[in-house]
């Protein structure tokens, strides 16, 4: 017989707003079991995971700057960047796997720290700091390109196009990065003053959180995971290019959302982001399985985020009465 624990926690995790997502999710993946025979084979489900990891990966640190009520605009170029800036450090400079590794972690830390130091320091708006930032990098990746793809050749691909067994690495890492993020965002205190700062930045501060230095970090964690990701990608590839990480911005944003991670900032969780990058790859997967035309994918994944935008607001007006 259950506890009155154990029925009040599963009672509160009904109310919370990944519940809901959850069910959305089980929902589609049913109606695709039986919309196409294609879809709980085994490849197609790996392949689909494997989409997936790109934004999980970046997921994580979209949901954390978005608990603080920011956003950043520039991950998808940042990704972009990343993925040519390791392809040429290695095919180009001939520089050893590990150096490259680190070389571009810590671009992506400077990007993030670049973004994060403009937001608390100069006090610009997010939206506009990382709009700006973005075409700057969007920049720097047709400079280093010229246009032209880079091949790749490095054991750093295995991050990418690698196995253990049937699972791909790439989803291996994003679900790595997802515990961490989980584990960071839910049991340190510095992800407990993510929080704190989303929900009210004022009495945050009032309350001894360094605000400024908490929110850059997020940004840089961001930056960090964009440069991850950006490895990761080009190694699936094999090769980079200056359009790589186009629309990422979009899909991670959306993923985030979907998962329940508030506009106006303090509530969502890394768990949740995850579940709204797998609607987001569930849907993209359904219209090459349903064989419908690729426009209207931007149409569907349009309207889902008006509606988690939605229901976002809806529930935060019913908070504030």
């Amino acid at each position: 017989m259950k506890s009155k624990q154990e029925f009040g926690g599963l009672r509160a995790f009904t109310k919370r707003s990944e519940f809901s997502v959850l069910i959305g999710l089980m929902v589609i993946f049913i109606v695709m079991s039986f919309a196409s025979p294609y879809f709980l084979k085994l490849n197609n489900i790996m392949n689909v995971l494997q989409q997936i990891s790109r934004y999980g990966i970046i997921s994580v640190g979209m949901a954390l700057i978005m608990i603080t009520g920011g956003i950043d605009l520039s991950v998808g170029y940042t990704v972009a960047l990343s993925a040519c800036m390791a392809a040429h450090l290695t095919t180009n400079v001939k520089m050893a796997w590990p150096a490259v590794f680190l070389v571009v972690l810590l671009m992506g830390a400077v990007i993030g720290l670049v973004n994060g130091l403009l937001v608390t320091k100069v006090k610009l708006w997010p939206f506009i700091v990382t709009l700006a930032t973005s075409k700057i990098i969007s920049g720097c990746v047709l400079l280093l390109t010229s246009g032209m793809p880079i091949h790749i050749e490095s054991p750093l691909c295995w991050l990418g196009s690698g196995y253990v067994g049937p699972v791909p690495v790439s989803v291996i890492m994003m679900f790595l990065v997802i515990i961490g993020g989980s584990i960071f965002a839910s049991m340190t205190q510095t992800g407990r003053n993510i929080y704190a700062i989303g929900n009210n930045e004022r009495a945050a501060a009032l309350s001894g959180i360094r605000v400024e230095r908490t929110k850059t970090l997020v940004y840089v964690i961001c930056g960090i995971l964009c440069a991850f990701c950006g490895i990761v990608v080009a190694g699936n590839l094999n090769s980079a290019d200056a359009g790589l990480g186009a629309g990422y911005e979009t899909d991670v944003i959306a993923a985030v959302v979907i998962g329940g991670v508030s506009m106006s900032g303090g509530e969502g969780s890394i768990w949740g982001a995850l579940i709204g990058a797998m609607i987001i790859g569930i849907l993209k997967n359904a219209f090459i399985l349903l064989k419908v035309s690729s426009y209207w994918q931007s149409v569907v994944i349009g309207l889902v985020i008006i509606a988690a935008v939605t229901i976002d607001r809806i529930r935060t007006v019913r908070k504030a009465k």
